[in-house]
């Protein structure tokens, strides 16, 4: 082949390419002010971005934290937040970066950035007495992180089938330096709305939840947070996080889905052997997200281990 036309086949993949990124990439928009405007919750601005969150219940309550998984927002806990709010706890709850309406600044997407964003949160909330905090999937390790790092910060956690395998990882085309981001947000983020339905025992009844998913899509930065998460948590040791939580001897609830399709309920085991003070709740007729499926088993259950822990005596955790 002469030099022209490989150096026009070259340009003619390069087009296509482009083409196919423009077709289907799902990021059309800025996250601006006029977008913020309307959503609901509010907005604080953070060492390393703006976050988007919100409070509910009342000012004298019990105060918990909730913390989302990989990639859906914080709406992922309307009915526990409503729940706990109506039983009399200050709940907080919040889009990471990179989710929801919260920035997606050019960074690495490590856990070190998640705990800074949740320390700051809570600081900005003047929340710097020990508070429960609950994390849902990747939550979990973002929640058990912070929760070893800061033990004075935390009274007590909630794992809602966290993630537990250390052998996640990105296919190699998806971890290229170059082709690796533009075959991501061409071939894996588009169809990551109707992907979420997985995660329901039942997803018939959730039928509007891609569509909800897709309002988040259309910010510019999505994908490249979740590629950069993916990346950046491949060589967190989550038996490591998980252990640090049962030599600190923090209270623990863990639940988990027996349907999970998502993070199998077999992985429990090693949630469970890092945390010997856990409470295990497996959860009938449940997938990943038994919080929202089965909320007349889960929401009791969360609702007495919270009371519980405000109520008990402070333990001497990290002493």
């Amino acid at each position: 082949m002469s030099a022209r036309k490989l150096g026009l086949l070259i340009g003619a993949v390069l087009i296509a390419g482009i083409v196919a990124l423009t077709l289907r990439n799902p990021e059309r928009e800025d996250l601006d002010a006029a977008a913020r405007g309307r959503a609901p919750g509010r907005f604080v601005t953070l060492g390393d971005g703006i976050t988007h969150y919100e409070v509910r219940g009342p000012d004298s309550g019990q105060r918990v934290m909730l913390v989302h998984g990989f990639s859906t927002p914080y709406y992922i806990w309307d009915s526990t937040a409503v729940a706990l709010a109506n039983a009399g706890f200050r709940v907080a709850r919040y889009d990471e970066f990179g989710r929801g309406y919260s920035d997606r600044p050019d960074v690495e997407y490590s856990l070190e950035l998640f705990d800074r964003q949740l320390l700051q949160l809570l600081d900005s909330l003047h929340w710097t007495d020990p508070v429960d905090v609950a994390g849902l999937s990747m939550g979990g390790p973002v929640v058990a992180g912070f929760a070893g790092r800061h033990p004075n910060r935390v009274r007590s956690l909630v794992l809602v089938d966290p993630a537990a395998a250390d052998d996640d990882r990105l296919p190699w085309y998806f971890r290229m330096p170059v082709a690796g981001p533009w075959l991501w947000q061409t071939l894996a983020v588009p169809g990551m709305a109707g992907g979420q339905l997985s995660d329901f025992y039942q997803p018939d009844r959730w039928p509007d939840w891609p569509d909800r998913y897709r309002v988040a899509m259309r910010y510019r930065g999505f994908g490249r947070a979740l590629r950069s998460t993916s990346l950046a948590f491949e060589p967190v040791r989550l038996d490591t996080l998980y252990g640090r939580i049962g030599t600190l001897g923090i209270p623990t609830l863990l639940i988990w889905g027996k349907e999970d399709q998502t993070v199998p309920i077999a992985l429990s085991n090693k949630v469970r052997q890092a945390i010997p003070q856990v409470r295990f709740e497996p959860i009938d007729r449940a997938g990943h997200l038994p919080h929202m499926e089965r909320t007349d088993v889960v929401n009791p259950l969360l609702i007495a281990f919270l009371r519980r822990s405000g109520t008990a005596r402070p333990a001497s955790i990290g002493r």
